[in-house]
């Protein structure tokens, strides 16, 4: 088959030619939008997921239905042990930006996004020669300047979503990676998206993290719990599986055999990335349409070699050698379980007390290879690693 017509397309957030089985958060997610323009209560979204089940490519999607719906939007992703200052104050001058006017209103809310980006938090001091966000208007004075940033962001969300209301639309801000967030962020985060809802405010949050992100959004403020419209991404039942590999090879005039659609489906597991990578293997492996299960069984090497080497290997080796002996110990106790496994399990495996693990498991946690869902137990954050560390460390 002609591999510069391949319509598969792996990658990190990389949107596919078929996005399938996710109508259901996007209707949802057009209904929010419709009912924060009209002034009705709301709740803001969280999407979680392991890693490779497409969560950031939901969230493009998310924000291109705002878009679509004339709202302004802005995205940022969180980053460890970083403040979410500057990256928030980037977003929310894209979503002010997109509103669209300018003098009056417009740049009053301008002056507050740029007072609350040149915060220097901890020091009373501004800093202009770190961020540059190109606004040209001065910074606003007792705004979104304290340096308390949970009332820094109530305040520069509560301008913000007054702007949108003033010109009949909404704003709503895109986090990914939002369980990298520090706990002052989260709470800041948490406690704004709660007064704006209460108050009205077009405005709402969109953010995309791992499982554990409700565990990390409750451990900050209680009532997040009901804060949130948490939506869970998973892998795809077959006839979405199968979609998301015929729909594209229709358009290109070629289709699937019924035999190697079943075949890939058992190959990938229904997890997004897989389906992406496997069908650009078989694809490119493949002589001519309709597709076959031979040729499923001729590419799927290639594929898996290419995942070894990028997917699953690439986040083996930021790990140090005792990190590593703690996934391989995970992945022995774990084996054939698909959720988490007991950190006491992993300790005794490897003969060592749980106290004596726990810097390999923070570093781990740390590092966003594996994940902690309930108190005494981890998981990895990527599909099918376990298995990866007993076939191939």
């Amino acid at each position: 088959m002609d591999p510069i017509r391949n319509p598969y397309a792996p990658g990190a957030g990389q949107r596919p030619p078929e996005l399938a089985g996710r109508d259901e958060h996007l209707d949802a997610f057009e209904v929010t939008l419709e009912r924060v323009a009209r002034g009705r209560p709301e709740r803001s979204v969280v999407l979680t997921g392991l890693r490779g089940v497409g969560k950031t490519v939901l969230l493009n999607a998310l924000r291109s239905s705002a878009v679509r719906a004339g709202w302004g939007t802005g995205k940022l992703e969180a980053r460890p042990d970083t403040s979410m200052r500057r990256g928030l104050a980037s977003a929310v001058h894209q979503a002010v930006r997109e509103l669209g006017p300018s003098g009056g209103i417009g740049d009053a809310a301008l002056g507050v996004v740029k007072a609350f980006g040149m915060r220097e938090v901890g020091t009373g001091k501004r800093v202009r020669d770190r961020w540059n966000p190109g606004i040209s208007v001065p910074a606003a004075v007792g705004r979104a300047d304290s340096g308390d940033i949970e009332i820094d962001v109530l305040e520069l969300f509560s301008d913000v979503g007054g702007l949108a209301a003033d010109v009949g639309r909404g704003v709503a801000i895109f986090i990914d990676e939002m369980q990298d967030l520090g706990p002052e962020d989260v709470s800041a985060l948490c406690a704004a998206a709660h007064e704006i809802s209460q108050s009205r405010v077009p405005l709402v949050i969109v953010g995309a993290g791992l499982p554990h992100l409700p565990a990390v959004l409750s451990a900050s403020k209680s009532y997040s719990e009901r804060l949130f419209r948490y939506s869970r991404i998973d892998r795809l039942g077959f006839e979405e599986c199968s979609a998301a590999l015929a729909v594209p090879a229709e358009d290109e005039g070629a289709q699937w055999s019924p035999e190697a659609l079943t075949s890939m489906y058992a190959a990938t597991d229904g997890y997004p990335y897989f389906i992406q990578a496997y069908g650009k293997a078989v694809w490119d492996r493949a002589a001519r349409s309709p597709i076959t299960a031979d040729d499923v069984a001729v590419g799927a090497p290639e594929a898996e070699a290419e995942l070894g080497v990028g997917f699953f290997g690439s986040r083996l080796e930021r790990a140090t050698p005792a990190e590593r002996d703690y996934l391989r110990a995970m992945a022995e106790v774990g084996e054939g379980a698909v959720e988490a496994v007991p950190t006491a399990e992993v300790a005794a495996y490897l003969g060592k007390r749980p106290q004596s693990l726990s810097p390999a498991r923070d570093a781990l946690l740390k590092k966003g290879l594996i994940y902690s869902g309930e108190r005494g137990k981890v998981a990895f954050t990527v599909p099918h690693f376990g298995t990866y560390l007993r076939e191939h460390a």
